[in-house]
Order: C-alpha cells, then structure tokens, then sequence
C-alpha cells in the first residue's frame, strides 16, 4: 500500500524522475494558489467530492495544501473514497519553500 504521507524531499525526487507518473492536487483556495504554487491541479477541498472522476487511481495522488492540515483531510477522505494511492505532502508549500525551493513565496 502507498504511504499516507510523503516528504517534500521524497516528492522531489519524483518530480525530477522523468519516467515516474502522479498527479499533484492542490487543495488550498485559489488565492492561495494565486499567491505561491508548485504546479499541479487547483481543486479547492471543498470542492473535492465533485471531482473524484477527474483523479486517478493507477499513480500516486500527492495532495498538498499550505502546511499539510488539509492535505491529511483530502488523502484520508480520498482514501475513505478508494483512492489507496492517495497520499499528503507532509508540510505542504510551506516545507516545500523551507527546505526545496525557497523561490516559492511564504504567506
């Protein structure tokens, strides 16, 4: 079974492994998404019952948030839902521009 969690680190080596398949899901609202993003698909958690058909079950879904409170939701709810590659970006952007990417703006 996937990991519930993955590091930011972990996330970047898959970033960078160009053979490797996911989808990134961004949770946070779209002025959030406005402000800092590192890519992905927008689809604020609220919103995340209405598009279940539009993820996939075959690749790891890394859901990220701000600093991983709603990210833990969305994967629990997505795995609650039969999504078991459902996975939260433990610390979200804010680790991401911590300790990957400090370009990525802290709000």
């Amino acid at each position: 079974m996937t990991p519930f969690e993955i590091t930011v680190e972990e996330f970047k080596k898959l970033q960078d492994d160009t053979t490797a398949e996911y989808q990134l899901i961004d949770v946070r609202e779209p002025n959030e998404f406005a402000a800092a993003n590192i890519g992905g698909t927008l689809i604020p958690m609220r919103t995340l019952p209405q598009h279940l058909t539009d993820l996939r079950d075959d690749v790891p879904l890394v859901i990220m948030c701000h600093i991983g409170g709603r990210s833990t939701m969305a994967a629990e709810f997505l795995r609650r839902n039969g999504f078991e590659n459902a996975q939260s970006l433990a610390g979200g952007i804010k680790a991401w521009s911590e300790r990957i990417d400090p370009n990525i703006p802290q709000y």
